[in-house]
């Protein structure tokens, strides 16, 4: 990993390509729009891997919510507030591993540990009651036993019955049906949410909606940007995106240059492993820092752009282009004033879909495929498994 001395470049202009996303915001939108748009997608993932992201429609007033509850949580949450949701190891209570908060350097990347806290959330492994019209009763068992529970409540006598089996003794799950159930399985758990400020989650789950169609959107630029044109392959692979979403509290290092050790970066240098990131960040600047392409290690500012989310490409999107759209490296450094609050939101592909080189790209790359298939459950499990816990491994922050 380089140290935090790297040559580092910035400027006041954007230091990163600008992507106007409205034409494929818009169903009236010509295709010479859609194609310009695509055009600069492809020069930006080719030759950076992150761009900002314009003209996405995300309210401005939400943006700004969401950046001020997670602020208002970390900065004056109690210990005792932040204990209650933190993430446990699987086996621990609703622990999963990695659903929860971190307290300061509990993450690892490349094995060293991160000076920032977190609370991380992860797609529902069920809908919410909400989807289902459950009672009080069923809502119970079904986030004690998962979905097999509460089926089998329904076959055993429903709302007002308990959890029996076929003679009538207490229900006695499989190995495999208790990877539903606390203690749950890595990633197999519920999400936590802070009780206070009293509309966190409320505010954070209109957001993640706000985040999938936009992701969707992007997407369906990407596939154009290929060459795909209109067949919506990146978009049928994530139908169900098994998304992830952070909210991320950096305090500022200490002032003297460091040489990225234990404690002295705030987050260590990375790829993110999923498809696309959106990053919602606050107005700090110096912290995100993309490594440049070409000879030598040399840092670039990605520093806020008002109205812009900064966007990159994951490990599988390098995976599915064949490596024409490279994963790019990144770190945190927080040398700055203040507390630094960022939100970024990974759009995944669904957990079972199987992520290959596509044709299209094996012939544009000379031919020869780079990768094999990987589930991407399979690889994520992986990753979380080296983020959390010790081991050499790669974090996924902004």
């Amino acid at each position: 990993m380089g140290s935090t001395t790297d040559p580092i470049t910035s400027t006041s202009t954007p230091s990163l390509p600008l992507i106007d996303i409205s034409p494929f915001l818009s169903p009236s939108s010509p295709t010479s729009a859609l194609t310009a748009c695509a055009t600069s997608l492809s020069t930006a993932c080719t030759t950076h891997g992150f761009f900002y992201l314009t003209h996405h429609n995300l309210p401005p007033a939400l943006t700004a919510r969401v950046l001020s509850l997670a602020r208002t949580f970390f900065t004056t949450a109690t210990p005792l507030e932040k204990r209650l949701i933190t993430r446990q190891a699987p086996g621990h209570g609703y622990g999963d591993g990695a659903r929860g908060y971190q307290p300061p350097s509990s993450n690892l990347t490349a094995g060293k540990r991160d000076a920032h806290e977190a609370i991380d959330w992860y797609r529902p492994i069920v809908l919410p009651a909400e989807a289902h019209g459950l009672t009080g009763k069923e809502l119970t068992f079904l986030r004690i036993y998962g979905a097999y529970g509460l089926e089998r409540l329904r076959q055993r006598g429903g709302a007002d019955g308990p959890l029996l089996d076929a003679q009538g003794r207490p229900l006695v799950l499989s190995k495999e049906e208790r990877g539903r159930t606390p203690p749950f399985a890595l990633l197999r758990g519920v999400n936590l949410w802070p009780d206070r400020p009293s509309e966190f989650r409320d505010v954070y789950e209109v957001y993640v909606r706000e985040m999938l169609a936009l992701g969707e959107v992007v997407l369906r630029a990407m596939g154009w940007a290929l060459g795909l044109g209109e067949r919506e392959f990146f978009v049928e692979k994530s139908r169900e995106s098994f998304w992830v979403m952070r909210a991320i509290g950096y305090p500022p290092l200490p002032k003297e240059e460091g040489d990225g050790g234990e404690g002295g970066i705030s987050c260590g240098e990375h790829t993110d492993y999923g498809c696309l990131t959106l990053l919602l960040a606050d107005e700090t600047r110096g912290a995100l820092q993309v490594q440049a392409r070409g000879k030598g290690e040399r840092w670039i500012a990605a520093d806020p752009v008002e109205g812009a989310l900064v966007v990159n490409i994951g490990d599988m999107m390098e995976r599915w282009t064949n490596g024409l759209w490279r994963s790019t490296r990144h770190r945190v450094v927080h040398r700055g004033d203040g507390y630094r609050v960022s939100v970024p939101f990974f759009v995944e592909p669904d957990f079972e879909a199987r992520v290959s080189p596509l044709e299209e790209c094996v012939a544009r790359s000379g031919g020869m495929e780079r990768w094999g298939e990987v589930v991407y459950g399979e690889h994520l499990l992986g990753k979380v498994g080296g983020n959390f816990y010790e081991g050499e491994d790669e974090g996924e922050e902004k």
